[in-house]
């Protein structure tokens, strides 16, 4: 903690979401629920239920996650049921998935200060790396990350890969993109950045030093390198078998990830099948404490 370059604000929020929740050694994980914005209510389909934030929400305390993520219409509506219970980290921006990915950019809809007011100990903003629209991206980026300074709250960046170059060169979840998008938040300024789990195999178009043989645990030992001191998440991605999910996060925490953030492969399933797949999960990070 005392690496990271936080000023007093951040360094509290911090410590509170690391230590004072889940499992308290550092460690990080995080349910995010932004998911009726950027893919719509289809999500809901595989489990109805899940359609309910206070569901999700009390799932997130249930399971003993670090963090629930939200956009602002759900914090103001139902956060304040649980306020205190499960640290919030306020999403910012978000975009629905109508629109072709080609120029993505990721409007803001949040602002650091309603995060303060909402009793928010993090925000997030997704930033795209690689499209066209990356000059309006940093700047729109710039405003979030001086407000999250001023104010004193820790910044978690989603580094996406997106566009027709990022296509063109490997696909968004290839080791060049994600090692890419980790660097880039972390040239940015970000606290925190959250990735995919990054596919080696995927090598069309990239450059040559990619384009080489690595074991997917070279490629997430990379991108924790390439975070630096800034604090690196994995997202559980798409649906896979459990086996294959706990294997990368198995992987991701050995390499030196500060946690995980997995949504959709946790609240789509049925309640007692969440929770059990909650505590392999919890198991792994057990396994890898964080610093004190």
């Amino acid at each position: 903690m005392d690496e990271l370059g936080l000023n007093t604000g951040k360094k509290v929020r911090l410590r509170r979401v690391l230590y004072g929740h889940g499992l308290r050694n550092g460690t990080a994980f995080f349910l995010p629920y932004d998911q009726g914005l950027e893919h719509g209510p289809r999500d809901f389909f595989a489990n109805p239920v899940a359609g309910d934030p206070r569901y999700v929400v009390k799932l997130a305390i249930e399971g003993g996650f670090n963090g629930i993520v939200l956009q602002i219409g759900l914090a103001e509506k139902f956060y304040w049921d649980y306020a205190g219970e499960v640290p919030l980290v306020l999403k910012l921006n978000g975009k629905t998935e109508i629109p072709s990915d080609a120029e993505a950019l990721s409007p803001l809809h949040g602002s650091v200060a309603e995060a303060v007011r909402l009793g928010a100990d993090a925000v997030g903003y997704t930033l795209y790396v690689g499209t066209p629209a990356q000059e309006r991206d940093f700047a729109q980026y710039r405003r979030v990350r001086a407000d999250a300074q001023r104010l004193g709250m820790p910044l978690i960046v989603w580094a996406y890969p997106r566009g027709s170059a990022v296509e063109a060169k490997g696909g968004r979840d290839s080791f060049y993109a994600v090692d890419y998008a980790a660097r880039t938040a972390a040239e940015l300024g970000a606290d925190v950045v959250k990735v995919n789990f990054p596919h080696p195999e995927k090598t069309d178009g990239v450059p040559a030093t990619y384009a080489r043989e690595f074991t997917s645990r070279q490629a997430i030992d990379a991108v924790v390198r390439s975070a630096g001191r800034t604090l690196l998440l994995v997202s559980g991605g798409g649906k896979t078998s459990d086996e294959a999910m706990l294997n990368k996060a198995r992987e991701s925490m050995a390499a030196g990830a500060t946690g995980l953030i997995f949504g959709r492969n946790v609240w789509q399933r049925e309640h007692d099948e969440s929770l059990r797949f909650v505590a392999a999960l919890r198991e792994i990070l057990a396994e890898h404490p964080g610093p004190g």
